[in-house]
């Protein structure tokens, strides 16, 4: 991409934090402080913010409806399902999966983490919206910041390669990036075990597990989910996954509509950390779209989450779903 392009998103996604900011500071009442933990951004630059809505008038044009609607709902998905953190990404009228929204979203939530430097090492799942997420970021310098593929990923489609992802973090950045050199099921426990073993493999799958930040996509249980469409799983296991009750998938785990964690025989095959390790993560999901209504609820429920980032649209249907459930 040209540096030109890089600057003009990069802006872009500023003005975004900056009608953020203004709202949360001149109708929310929320200080500077408070403001610069809930962006996940330094005291100093969430007084910058502020001062640059202010300046150009963002608060105006942005903060009385759009982002003030979507601030209620980040508000309101917080407190019902205990998380630290959640970002709603404004409706952009996009047909099917809301790859534009959720990938400025994601792409500044990525920014603002690296930027703070408070985790040395992320660990990143693989999908499209976290490569739309990814693809969305402009060159920033990563510091002492290191990243690591937290699951298996190789499959037989190189055009949808899940690696690109950790690449193209890597050349964003200028960070060290590992990657798990495996597929992201082994046939069996044991062949899983004989996988780990091998020289190099251990290591990376060890600092996968070592991740104190964990940003991943949530995946459905459908013949059209992305593990289906990219030959990690095949028609028959996901509906063998259905049949156990399972709504939603985390790499690689599978979670029932309340959460429960389902279909441990699968789980146990999968090569990436597994759920005590994900539970001592701070772990951040990003999910959209109508077909991920359901499992993102499953994941919200299954306690595992520590935030989220999702749609406008999606984060709505989510909160009715689960108020209709009481």
């Amino acid at each position: 991409m040209k540096p030109d392009a890089n600057r003009s998103r990069g802006e872009a996604d500023e003005a975004s934090l900056s009608a953020r900011a203004a709202w949360l500071y001149f109708s929310g009442g929320m200080t500077q402080g408070e403001i610069a933990k809930r962006l996940g951004v330094a005291n100093t630059k969430a007084h910058r913010l502020i001062a640059r809505a202010s300046r150009e008038g963002l608060i105006r044009v942005f903060v009385e409806a759009e982002v003030a609607e979507c601030v209620r709902l980040e508000d309101a998905i917080t407190e019902r399902f205990s998380l630290s953190f959640c970002r709603v990404a404004p409706d952009l009228d996009e047909l099917g999966m809301p790859l534009n929204a959720l990938g400025l979203a994601g792409a500044t939530f990525l920014r603002n983490e690296v930027e703070r430097g408070d985790h040395e090492l992320i660990g990143i799942g693989h999908g499209r919206t976290l490569a739309a997420a990814v693809n969305r970021m402009p060159n920033v310098e990563a510091d002492n910041t290191r990243f690591v593929s937290v699951l298996g990923g190789f499959n037989r489609r190189f055009a949808a390669n899940p690696f690109d992802v950790i690449h193209r973090l890597a050349e964003k950045t200028g960070a060290d990036a590992y990657q798990i050199p495996l597929p992201l099921f082994a046939n069996s426990v044991e062949d899983k075990a004989v996988l780990l073993s091998q020289s190099g493999v251990g290591e990376v799958f060890d600092l996968a597990c070592s991740a104190s930040l964990v940003f991943a996509g949530i995946g459905s249980v459908s013949d059209t989910a992305s593990l289906v469409t990219n030959h990690m799983l095949g028609a028959e296991e996901m509906r063998l996954l259905r049949e156990s009750g399972a709504e939603g998938e985390l790499l690689g785990h599978y979670f029932d509509a309340h959460g429960n964690v389902t279909a441990e025989s699968f789980s146990a095959r999968a090569l990436s950390p597994d759920i005590d390790h994900l539970r001592r993560s701070t772990v951040v999901a990003i999910a959209g779209g109508p077909e991920k209504v359901h499992p993102t609820l499953a994941l919200l429920r299954s306690g595992v989450l520590s935030g989220l980032v999702i749609d406008e649209a999606t984060a709505r249907s989510v909160l009715e779903e689960a108020t209709d459930d009481g």
